[in-house]
């Protein structure tokens, strides 16, 4: 056995580790920002992608923040009793559920629009390592999806 082998399960060793600690250590840092909002970190991506495109489909949110529909359905339902989001099936197939987002979820992007730079300043890693981190992730983003899916 080489050491390699025998070294494989050693937490140090492990790219997954630093990658897990260092995305909980991240979303951890928005919650001062988003708990007085009543918002957690996924319904703020949510929004996120809703501020940008204003109404799409669960399969799509899904796919741009890789979440899967038992996920989602549930934040989405609360979201939308919190006012928002609407949910309403497609005319055209009753399987697909469009959402759109509503004047009270688009008011909530002024009271978000602050959170990025707060949470970039707590990070303060410097623009180039964080170009740098981004395109890395999405290279491991991208290779996951390509080769390793389930």
């Amino acid at each position: 056995m080489t050491e390699w082998e025998e070294n494989a399960l050693k937490l140090e060793n492990q790219i997954c580790f630093p990658l897990y600690a260092a995305a909980r250590k991240i979303t951890g840092l928005y919650s001062p920002y988003l708990k007085p909002l009543g918002l957690t970190y996924t319904q703020y991506i949510v929004l996120m992608v809703l501020w940008e495109h204003q109404s799409l489909t669960v399969g799509e949110i899904g796919k741009m923040l890789r979440l899967d529909n038992g996920t989602l359905t549930p934040l989405l339902k609360k979201m939308q009793n919190d006012g928002y989001i609407t949910r309403t099936r497609s005319v055209r197939d009753e399987r697909v559920v469009i959402i759109n987002i509503t004047d009270q979820g688009e008011a909530m992007k002024e009271k978000c629009r602050d959170i990025p730079f707060e949470v970039g300043n707590c990070v303060n890693i410097g623009a180039e390592k964080a170009k740098l981190l981004y395109e890395i992730l999405y290279e491991i983003i991208d290779i996951q999806e390509r080769n390793c899916d389930e």
